[in-house]
């Protein structure tokens, strides 16, 4: 063996071991087993791959959050406007008595008039977001009075879709039309206002004698199809809390993942770290003897 090749060795063994306490020293340090890619060119890819998987399932978990606080107020509205469909009916239930005096129909009149101005106003509720709750996804307005005074959807033709998941969205709205239109009422199909309108004009002096019992079995249709659409938000909601679920899931089967790839065994590192700097101290110690050895050393 000639004599660099006595000192290359221990000296390409000595930079071995001092890069080897480096890195378990960052890894301790740190927690992380990987810090480059040349750490480990699949684990990073892994660790990549996950950490997108987490920012997307992030967003999703914000849209989840939107998407059920939306379906909550549209529920909120939903349930004002039964309660005053109901009121309505009880209205015009007690309109129906034949011997109900002119005032007394008058009196009910007024108050039908004040459950459509409620009406239109929770119609055009806006949502925590400043957007019309039934107006659609490109609505500026759900419901608007026309110059003949009838009241009438301006909305837009579709409900507002959020994305909760990989190819997966939800609608988190109802537009006015589906939820108070296309009612199949007894002379065709209508709308709630319409119904009202129609209540408010059975209870006017010299009214036809059987309208206010349409209005009724319209009314019974109205909520009929509220009831229906209630149901549906609730199913959505439902919908909702399971993707929630999922994500938080996926979420903690991720970190586990993660954890297994990149976190430290903070024992076993620090372990592995006394041995290399015993085995440097002692690769150095061997060293420093054999540099101040002289040639005349060698010869004797």
């Amino acid at each position: 063996m000639t004599t660099a090749q006595r000192f290359d060795r221990p000296s390409l063994m000595m930079a071995g071991l001092n890069k080897q306490a480096d890195t378990l020293q960052t890894q301790i340090a740190t927690g992380s087993k990987i810090a480059a890619p040349s750490d480990s060119a699949t684990g990073w890819q892994q660790l990549s791959g996950l950490k997108r998987a987490g920012a997307d399932d992030k967003a999703y978990d914000a849209n989840i959050k939107t998407a059920q606080a939306l379906l909550g107020e549209t529920e909120s509205a939903l349930d004002a406007v039964t309660t005053q469909l109901q009121r309505a009916k009880a209205f015009a239930v007690q309109a129906n008595n034949g011997t109900l005096p002119p005032e007394a129909r008058a009196s009910i009149l007024k108050d039908v008039e004040a459950i459509i101005t409620d009406l239109l106003g929770v119609a055009n509720r806006q949502d925590s977001r400043g957007h019309p709750l039934f107006g659609g996804a490109t609505g500026d307005t759900a419901f608007a009075r026309q110059d003949d005074g009838s009241i009438a959807y301006v909305g837009g033709e579709d409900g507002m879709s959020i994305p909760i998941g990989d190819g997966q969205s939800i609608a988190a709205t109802e537009t006015g039309a589906r939820a108070f239109g296309g009612i199949a009422g007894k002379d065709g199909e209508t709308d709630m206002f319409a119904i009202l309108a129609s209540l408010a004009a059975a209870l006017a002096p010299g009214a036809e004698a059987d309208a206010i019992e349409t209005a009724m079995d319209d009314l019974d249709v109205a909520l009929s199809q509220v009831e229906t659409t209630r149901a549906s938000i609730g199913a959505r909601a439902f919908r909702l809390d399971l993707e929630a679920e999922r994500v938080t899931d996926a979420g903690i089967a991720r970190e586990a993942r993660r954890s297994g790839i990149e976190d430290v065994d903070t024992s076993e590192a620090i372990t592995q770290l006394q041995k290399t700097l015993t085995v440097l101290q002692a690769t150095q110690a061997s060293f420093t003897k054999l540099t101040s050895l002289s040639l005349f050393d060698y010869l004797r």
